[in-house]
């Protein structure tokens, strides 16, 4: 286990460490014509760099080819990736022409979105005991006659104990 976190750490700093180009390079890319932005679990890319079309590609840690990533392709000058988890990804933007448009690094910091409008399933069963039903008559007289036999009882006895 403990080989493997370490593995993972060399992992992610090679990662990190083939990223530095990119992130350097990416005024460049953004003078290039190509932006991306994230907004919560959604990555969008946009260029004015591929008139007739293209495709992005959303490289996570450890992709290196463009194949490798998710792809989109290019509708209106704009790629997206929708249900992004959290981290760093690298986006490819390729051209119809097979040109490169542009490489940026983009973070993703998703967070779960939390509904306000939420209920529970069923609502609260609330009324006497907390989760009744529809109970039919015989059951309410079984019930009051042995409520009324408790309460004789108590008095028999402590009547009984007194004497």
């Amino acid at each position: 286990m403990r080989m493997t976190s370490t593995i993972a750490r060399s992992g992610l700093t090679v990662a990190a460490a083939a990223a530095l180009p990119l992130v350097l390079a990416a005024p460049a890319a953004q003078a290039a014509g190509v932006s991306v932005t994230a907004e919560g679990s959604t990555v969008t890319a946009t260029t004015t760099a591929c008139a007739n079309g293209g495709n992005g590609s959303l490289l996570a840690a450890g992709q290196a080819d463009f194949a490798q990533g998710r792809q989109a392709p290019l509708a209106s000058g704009s790629a997206t990736w929708a249900g992004v988890a959290s981290g760093t990804y690298t986006v490819v933007v390729v051209c119809a022409d097979h040109s490169t448009a542009g490489t940026r690094s983009v973070t993703v910091s998703a967070s779960p979105t939390i509904s306000a409008t939420s209920s529970p399933l069923g609502g609260v069963r609330g009324g006497l005991g907390g989760a009744s039903e529809d109970f039919g008559t015989l059951t309410y007289a079984a019930g009051g006659t042995m409520v009324a036999a408790a309460v004789l009882g108590g008095v028999w006895y402590l009547r009984r104990r007194r004497a």
